[in-house]
């Protein structure tokens, strides 16, 4: 049986800034830790990347320093998703030039297109790019759902390769596994419900949690490769809270607050999100320590 190419935990890297600008140099310190943690890919300037404050250049040296610092020793799947399907695709056209192995595509988002748009949208991009892309549904922020029928016809273009899915509904995992087929890339966007999307036939995590616990991120998605479950449960339950208190503000400020608690950089953002709350930084801390962090 072919197997999907991205598996594994894959982590959603945030963008560090230094007094207004990209921190290029905790950049490369973040993506090293990450894969001295063993994390098997990268997503740059995706959601976590606070890639809608980036400008165009900044957004492609941001892709072009996580190919450069990666070398090979973990995949890129590079943020290049937009509501405008000529700009989607020139991200994506950047990302091949570059030497990313994928683009994340998110659903246009604000536009509201209908199905068959989002069709036409994904198909453009398939058509003009010759670069495996992973859809990314995230109805929650793009105000539309990608529907199981759509990602059914998406995996019949030879470069719509999967999907990362942030519904929340595990259960689709299983309906794209049979319409879809066995070389459909399956990817939760939820830490989460990561566990049961994998339970449900997932290949992978795209996650937030593993820029601050990429260790046990690693440890709890390959148990539940192995079928490992109790392991896996047993890492679950160590991460849950802090899954949780990545959300408890604004996304990334406390991923960014945990990070600068761990020394890897600032905890600066860039409006409209504003820096981690002091209400929210020590429920941080607490489930750092319980997932075993610091």
């Amino acid at each position: 049986m072919v197997q999907p190419p991205f598996k594994g935990v894959i982590t959603a890297l945030i963008t560090p800034f230094r007094n207004g600008a990209v921190d290029e140099e905790a950049f490369v310190g973040l993506v090293e830790r990450q894969i001295a943690a063993g994390v098997h890919g990268f997503v740059p300037v995706g959601t976590t990347g606070e890639t809608a404050t980036l400008s165009h250049d900044e957004h492609r040296r941001v892709v072009e320093l996580c190919v450069e610092t990666a070398r090979g020793r973990a995949f890129v799947i590079a943020g290049a998703g937009a509501n405008a399907t000529d700009e989607a695709i020139g991200l994506v056209g950047h990302a091949k030039t570059v030497g990313a192995d994928a683009a994340l595509v998110v659903a246009p988002y604000y536009n509201r297109p209908s199905q068959e748009g989002l069709y036409q949208h994904f198909k453009a991009i398939n058509d003009a790019v010759q670069l495996p892309v992973v859809t990314y549904n995230v109805p929650s922020r793009t105000a539309v759902d990608i529907s199981n029928e759509t990602l059914e016809r998406l995996s019949a273009l030879p470069n719509v390769i999967g999907v990362k899915d942030a519904t929340g509904d595990m259960p689709r995992a299983s309906m794209q596994r049979i319409t879809c087929g066995p070389e459909w890339n399956l990817l939760s966007g939820d830490d989460l419900s990561a566990l049961g999307y994998m339970a449900h036939g997932g290949h992978g995590v795209i996650s937030v949690t593993s820029n601050v616990a990429p260790e046990a991120c690693v440890a709890m998605i390959e148990a539940c490769q192995q079928g490992a479950w109790e392991t896996a449960l047993y890492w679950q339950d160590r991460l849950i809270r802090l899954h949780r208190a990545l959300f408890f503000d604004a996304s990334p400020a406390p991923t960014k607050a945990a990070l600068a608690m761990l020394g890897v950089c600032t905890d600066e953002t860039r409006l409209p999100i504003t820096p981690c709350s002091d209400a929210v930084r020590p429920q941080v801390e607490a489930a750092m320590r319980e997932a075993g962090v610091i």
